[in-house]
């Protein structure tokens, strides 16, 4: 259906908001997303104000037997915000974010980012677990899983959504807790968008104080072997309460990097706690001890909220992205010696690698509690992220991840991914990923989305 064919003024009477079309001068800044390589062109690009308006807007695009995208952060690589001759419900005005101290709660509208969620939470000297980019929209984020550096504190961001408000395939809007649709509450966390909209998500709050103590220590390639070893070890046994990443990184232009090393792969090994910066020292110590001296470092203090910015220069809009990842039980020496010699080969400095602790509270949720694709068992997360300003140079960086992903693959504890890092449209491995999970998730899905509205996503097709 073509945009004249919509009625456009009844649209915009109808669903509380604002409503873009090619013709208004701001549609192509609003069907931007973050990875630059995706341009598609929708319909109609709809901003509702409310739920009623986001239910509004299912109705008419069904009315019209317009395909419906979702946007909330727009930062998925794979673009799922967006697509040709749909129309897109961009949740960016329902950004609120409030905070019950009392309750330690966190009421989060469905378009929020995490620099906005962060900011109004953690000067409580309260958290919630969030992703390492902080532009992440926070519904996309959690409805996949949600791994950031309180993992190992306080568990995924799905672990901790309590309640929901989802505008459903019908044009209702409807609760989600433990009281009301608790199955579709089991959906929501790890299920992605397939049974509705989230147009609020509420967190469980955890005590994370505002000011965070910070260790980074970088090895460059001829010593990579050494001091990830021994990070793998100190991050394997960190006290509850920290939170530990590797990172193959290019050296960014900081002053704590000396001038030699700026721009040049490295292998970071990353860890912060929340007490006295000594403690932290004491911690690190083991490693110091058994590493070789590392080619740059940092240790300071940082707010927590400084700390979730950190790498978001790493990842700005209009990059040409696209990623893999897999699980492993161990970083084995094996692992290590694939990423230590592939790594220096990328082609774009931007491109990267982190490599997610999963454990401590993590481990501790079972198994049953949310839809996450992955094994609660502790583990490590390995993300191949190929990020370029360059559309010429992607075609290779693609492929070079593809490659070093398939030579990781035999190292896999399964054959899952985590479904936030799922760009290539592969029923097969989404299902391999959901496991035994997945029957209960399509029949989850027969029940509030039978005709599979919602399927810009890592689908999930009805039963």
């Amino acid at each position: 259906m073509t945009t004249a064919e919509i009625d456009i003024e009844g649209l915009r009477s109808a669903v509380d908001g604002v409503v873009i079309t090619p013709a208004d001068p701001d549609y192509d800044t609003a069907r931007q997303v973050w990875n630059g390589g995706i341009d598609r062109r929708p319909a109609v690009i709809v901003r509702p104000a409310s739920a009623a308006g986001v239910a509004a807007a299912v109705l008419a695009a069904r009315q019209y037997n317009l395909e419906i995208t979702v946007r909330g952060g727009g930062h998925n690589y794979a673009g799922h915000a967006v697509a040709d001759n749909a129309m897109m419900i961009d949740l960016r005005t329902l950004d609120s974010v409030t905070v019950d101290t009392d309750a330690a709660l966190a009421h989060i509208g469905g378009g929020a980012t995490w620099a906005q969620a962060d900011a109004a939470i953690s000067p409580h000297g309260l958290g919630v677990t969030g992703g390492f980019i902080s532009s992440t929209g926070v519904g996309g984020l959690t409805l996949g899983g949600g791994m950031g550096w309180l993992t190992m504190r306080c568990g995924l961001s799905c672990d901790n959504l309590v309640a929901a408000e989802v505008v459903t395939a019908d044009g209702r809007v409807v609760v989600a807790s433990p009281r009301e649709n608790a199955e579709l509450l089991w959906g929501l966390r790890g299920g992605g968008g397939n049974f509705g909209i989230v147009t609020t998500l509420t967190f469980a709050l955890h005590d994370v104080p505002a000011l965070a103590q910070l260790t980074m220590l970088c090895f460059a390639p001829e010593h990579a072997a050494a001091g990830l070893a021994a990070g793998r070890e100190l991050i394997a046994t960190l006290p509850k309460g920290y939170g530990g990443v590797i990172f193959a990184v290019s050296a960014p232009p900081a002053p704590f990097v000396p001038e030699h090393y700026q721009g040049q792969p490295g292998f970071v090994v990353m860890v912060a706690g929340f007490g006295d910066p000594m403690e932290l020292e004491a911690i690190v110590k083991p490693m110091r001890d058994a590493a070789p001296a590392p080619a740059w470092e940092l240790v300071t203090p940082i707010p927590y909220t400084a700390l979730q910015q950190m790498f978001d220069e790493s990842a700005p809009p209009g990059m040409h992205a696209y990623e893999k990842s897999l699980y492993v039980d161990d970083l084995s020496d094996a692992v290590l010696a694939a990423l230590i010699s592939t790594f220096p080969q990328r082609r774009s400095p931007m491109t990267l690698i982190p490599i997610f602790a999963l454990r401590g509270r993590y481990s501790e949720i079972h198994e049953d509690t949310t839809a996450f694709s992955g094994s609660r068992n502790p583990c490590w997360a390995i993300n191949i992220s190929a990020i370029t300003p360059d559309p010429d140079e992607f075609a290779a960086e693609r492929q070079w991840t593809r490659d070093l992903w398939d030579a990781l693959r035999p190292y896999a504890n399964s054959s899952a991914s985590y479904v936030n890092f799922l760009v290539d449209d592969d029923p097969a491995r989404l299902r391999e990923s959901y496991g035994e999970k997945y029957s209960r998730l399509t029949a989850l899905k027969a029940e509030w989305d039978p005709d599979n509205v919602f399927h810009h996503n890592a689908n999930i097709p009805p039963v």
